[in-house]
This record gives structure tokens, sequence and C-alpha cells, in this order.
């Protein structure tokens, strides 16, 4: 069963991580110097932030998680069928995760991600030196690359 995927910039982590760990009744599953994950059940959700010093708060990206090749083969030929370009980034290191990821914007701007993530890493993420990549995002496509013909 798919996952939806929230990603939250915040301004201080400390204090976030208790705001949602209070919010959710649960400590984060991964907690990191600059990063803090969720997996809840209940909603079901992927629930992420990372420290964004300087680059603002706010939400970073969504995402569907699949939870097997064969779930992320359907959601990226859904992300196919609705029309904007897909970027394929394939294989990647993001979050402290071991990912496969494809990227696509909806007609607003708002980034979306569709991945299937299948081991963990000890690095937040080795972004390859590819322009497509923002400098202000963790791992998200620089939007320029995603906009709609």
């Amino acid at each position: 069963m798919k996952r939806l995927h929230v990603h939250v910039a915040v301004g201080d982590l400390q204090k976030s991580v208790g705001f949602y760990s209070t919010l959710f009744g649960v400590e984060p599953s991964v907690t990191k110097p600059d990063y803090a994950k969720w997996m809840l059940d209940d909603p079901r959700v992927n629930f992420a932030i990372s420290q964004r010093d300087g680059h603002g708060a706010g939400i970073e990206h969504l995402g569907i998680q699949a939870e097997d090749g064969a779930e992320l083969a359907e959601v990226y030929g859904r992300l196919e069928d609705a029309g904007p370009p897909v970027l394929e980034e394939g294989r990647t290191t993001c979050c402290y995760a071991q990912s496969e990821k494809s990227w696509v914007t909806d007609p607003d701007g708002v980034v979306w991600e569709a991945f299937f993530t299948d081991g963990a890493a000890t690095v937040y993420g080795d972004n390859p030196p590819l322009d497509r990549l923002s400098e202000n995002r963790c791992c998200t496509p620089a939007a320029a690359t995603l906009q709609n013909p």
C-alpha cells in the first residue's frame, strides 16, 4: 500500500521535532542532526522535516512512496499520463536513504516525487553535481527542469 510523503523545511529542528512528536503522539523513526522522519500508519504518511537555515521554512515537496517496484511502476505510469514531463532521477541517495525516484510538477508548480526506498544511507544525500538539482532544496530538482511545456 502506497504512503503519502510530505517534506517540510524548518528553521529550528529540535523545536519542530518536539512539536510534531506531540502532534503525532510518537517520536520520529529517524533522527539526524539536520533531519527527522515519522513513518505514520494513521494517517499513512512519511512525514519528514529538515533544517533549512536561511532558506525559508515550509513545504519542500510532496510525494507518493511505493512499497515495491511494481507499485512504483504503477505510480510512474500515472505521472506520465498526467501530462507534464517526468524527470527520471533514477537511483539516488537522499534523506539518509537509497531510493529510485522520479519527479513532476503539477499545473501550479507544486513539486511531487514518486519513489521506492530500499536501503538506508549514512549521509543526507550525495546529490549528483547536476544543474537539475536546486541549491535551496534538499533533494528536489530545480523548478525550471520540471516546468510544464
